[in-house]
């Protein structure tokens, strides 16, 4: 018969053995998410390259998009599609597609909401949704589409005009106004000549 120190070493190596196997059971039932990660990784590599074309950097994209969606629980895949979705909501923007940035935004912020990068670009986003009056009397007589653009946004796509006049190329830029309404910005030769609302209000230093 085994004495009761036997009997008390043998049943907690038992117990430690199971332990173990259950251990290597969980660890089993897991997913391995290296090797698919290491694939993303690889197509990083590729996008990250100085000559890399359009189609790789959307093939990166597609692949970390796809990597989240199969494991939403992965970390560092999660950060770094919400990284990749501000970046492309920023380069919206600045195209005007203001209600697009605005989706990928909120998107963001579904997920995590002390995202303070998607909270200031949708902020931004919606601001340049529709102009204020006094953003509109900052401007002045002169400025070049850069400069109109930080104050007001880029017009939404097809809200401009271009004509061309003997010896003068003239444009004019459209806005949604806040409160309703409509607000151009004319420019001559690339240069803010005048600005004016629906009501055909001249504007500020504009005006004279």
């Amino acid at each position: 018969m085994l004495s009761c120190v036997a009997m008390r070493v043998f049943a907690l190596v038992a117990a430690i053995l199971a332990l173990l196997a259950a251990a290597c059971a969980d660890r089993s039932a897991q997913p391995d998410h290296q090797a698919e990660w290491r694939q993303v990784l690889e197509h990083k590599k590729a996008a990250a390259s100085p000559d890399a074309t359009s189609a790789q950097k959307q093939v990166y994209a597609d692949s970390v998009r796809a990597f989240v969606v199969k494991h939403p629980n992965h970390g560092r895949a999660r950060e770094v599609w919400h990284r990749m979705q501000i970046e492309f909501a920023g380069e919206l923007s600045s195209l005007g597609r203001y209600q697009d940035a605005i989706r990928f935004y909120r998107a963001v912020l579904a997920h995590d909401r002390t995202n303070d990068a998607a909270q200031r670009g949708m902020e931004l986003a919606l601001d340049r949704l529709a102009v204020t009056r006094d953003k509109l009397l900052a401007l002045e007589k002169g400025m070049s589409h850069r400069e109109v653009a930080s104050i007001l946004g880029k017009p939404v796509p097809g809200w401009t005009v271009e004509n061309e006049r003997p010896g003068a190329r003239m444009e004019a830029w459209y806005y949604r106004m806040h409160g309703g309404g409509l607000a151009a910005v004319y420019f001559r030769n690339g240069e803010v000549l005048a600005a004016e609302t629906t009501a055909h209000e001249r504007l500020g230093r504009l005006g004279s």
